[in-house]
């Protein structure tokens, strides 16, 4: 079957893009999952026989409705890889708040794999507060054991192949456990990197018109280039009266961080003398599960310290007037902007999952004798890294209106320097009119002498004796060219004061005819007016009472009439 938003959703390799969220597909209070609106649900899917297919069987042997088409929309078999080997890293923490490193496992036999599983299920873990498996190129094999061995809901595994924020709890049972899921999408940095050499023309190629807050985000300093990428903890625990264990699913994918990374930084949280007080103190397993989630506080924190130095640098060269550096800057100012928005919706999904894990307690430890203490230890643990998060919030919110700033300063410092522009262009405008105004004076004082040497230099009667013409045809003929030249002029143009709005070609042919005809009307209009109230204020009448509500104090032609009829009917 295919699915035409498959290659939408795909992870690109090489330029490190995520796929944008496709929430529907993480939604396990779902009456049944997702699958597009143009799917045919009426073909049915593959006859599927329960108990015939132990793992194999995943996710249909558990979840009867995750059947072979959600499974393929999801595409989480799909994106599993097939190349290399699947790596487990595994970590045991002991009731007494020491950290056992297991022995790493790279699957190469399937079934060896599944017996090992199996055996674990008449394996009772003495001492152990929890286990944490970090698994490296989870393969298709490998995610189905794992699924059909703790009994997870296929949507941990939709989530996260599908980078999808989400944060949800199942298979509650009061005093015996349950399960939660988090996905939780978070910022880093992958440090410095030498910047390329490139060619203006090749790096105004590589520019591009949109702005994807998918893909890293390139800040340059100058000498070296780091990557501030979207980064995933997809953490799925299962809680129970014996022990407990949480699955690390890793993306395979550039610069991400990979099980084995994420495993040794817990084995050092296991010297905490802070940490490992709290595992002494409590035997809930949540707490190692809260710590994991440090690791995204301290990769949002560095991410932060490098885009913070960003900033002053761009608010740098803004100030020092570069007007080319400038125009440089106008799309980096907003992708920072952009993507900061983006990491303020990643920081309120960072902050709704730490408040989720606090309002989720263990249901194993309902009969604890130190139920007490647990309580207060998680909501302490989990306010401390709250406050860490809101930090984070005003921080990022300082950066945004540090941006909005840079931004105002750059339109100002631009306006400013059109301004001063403008302001030279006006002064030399002024010097060309100071020299055209002399030009014109000379031309004043040449004109009388210029005037008379042309009426002398007519060849008329009046001045030339035996002349053919005379100055009266002169002025005659002169009157009939200016009379004709202007009637062309007005005629030909459509827009004008003297024609009405719209006239067509034979009524503007025709203006001086309509134009002597109003201003003779208007004439006669003015002058009855001024005849009737003249009048009126002989006989003291006043015209204030009848005039409409409305109108100005000038007296116009219509009201005339109108004030004549009402005078007349009064009188």
């Amino acid at each position: 079957m295919s699915y035409s938003n498959a290659s939408n959703t795909a992870l690109d390799r090489r330029t490190s893009s995520i796929p944008v969220p496709v929430y529907r597909h993480a939604a396990p209070s779902g009456p049944w999952p997702w699958v597009d609106f143009n799917t045919d649900l009426s073909s049915s899917d593959p006859l599927f026989e329960k108990g015939k297919h132990e793992w194999r069987g995943y996710p249909q042997e558990l979840f009867g409705n995750w059947t072979a088409t959600p499974v393929g929309r999801s595409e989480m078999l799909k994106r599993c890889p097939r190349s290399d080997p699947c790596i487990i890293y595994g970590i045991d923490v002991m009731n007494n708040g020491q950290f056992k490193t297991l022995e790493l496992h790279r699957v190469e036999n399937e079934d060896e794999l599944w017996s090992k599983l199996k055996e674990e299920e008449s394996i009772v873990r003495e001492n152990v507060c929890v286990r944490a498996l970090f698994v490296d190129n989870l393969s298709e094999s490998v995610l189905k054991m794992l699924g059909t061995k703790y009994n997870i809901e296929p949507f941990f595994f939709s989530s996260s192949t599908n980078w999808i924020p989400s944060r949800y709890r199942e298979d509650v049972r009061h005093g015996e456990g349950d399960h939660i899921t988090v996905i939780l999408p978070f910022i880093r940095t992958t440090g410095k990197k030498r910047k390329p050499q490139l060619s203006p023309s090749l790096s105004e190629r590589n520019r591009k018109d949109t702005i994807d807050v998918m893909l890293p985000l390139q800040l340059d300093d100058g000498e070296h280039v780091h990557d501030l990428l979207i980064d995933l903890l997809a953490l799925h625990m299962i809680r129970s009266k014996d022990s407990a264990t949480i699955i690390s699913y890793h993306p395979v994918l550039h610069d991400r961080t990979t099980a084995e990374r994420l495993h040794q930084v817990m084995e050092r949280a296991g010297g905490s003398v802070y940490w490992n007080k709290i595992f002494k103190a409590s035997e809930d397993p949540t707490f190692f599960f809260l710590a994991i989630l440090w690791y995204a506080l301290y990769a949002w924190d560095e991410a932060f310290e490098v885009l913070y130095n960003r900033i002053k640098n761009v608010e740098v060269i803004l100030n020092g007037h570069d007007f080319t550096a400038m125009f440089d800057l106008n799309y980096t100012l907003h992708s920072l902007q952009a993507h900061l928005l983006q990491y303020q919706t990643l920081l309120h999904d960072f902050e709704l999952s730490v408040t989720f894990v606090m309002e989720s307690p263990n249901p194993a430890m309902e009969n604890s004798h130190n139920k007490g203490t647990t309580e207060e230890l998680m909501e302490r643990e989990c306010k401390n890294l709250l406050s860490e998060i809101d930090r984070l919030h005003k921080r990022c919110s300082m950066f945004i209106n540090r941006l909005k700033n840079a931004t105002d300063l750059a339109f100002a410092t631009v306006n400013i320097e059109d301004s001063r522009q403008t302001f030279e262009l006006t002064r030399a405008t002024l010097r060309d009119s100071a020299a055209m105004k002399q030009i014109s004076y000379l031309t004043m004082i040449f004109l009388p002498a210029s005037f008379t040497a042309s009426v002398f230099g007519m060849n008329v009667r009046e001045i030339n004796p035996g002349s053919l013409e005379s100055i009266t045809r002169y002025v005659w003929v002169s009157f009939l060219l200016t009379f004709v030249t202007t009637w062309i002029v007005i005629a030909v143009q459509p827009y004008s004061t003297i024609h009405k709005p719209g006239a067509g070609l034979w009524r503007r042919a025709i203006w001086p005819a309509l134009y002597i005809t109003q201003k003779v009307i208007e004439y006669f209009k003015s002058f009855s007016v001024k005849g009737k109230k003249t009048s009126l204020q002989e006989n003291n009448i006043s015209l204030g009472p009848l005039r409409r509500k409305g109108d100005s104090s000038i007296l116009r032609f219509n009201d005339a009439i109108y004030e004549e009829g009402a005078i007349g009917t009064s009188l």
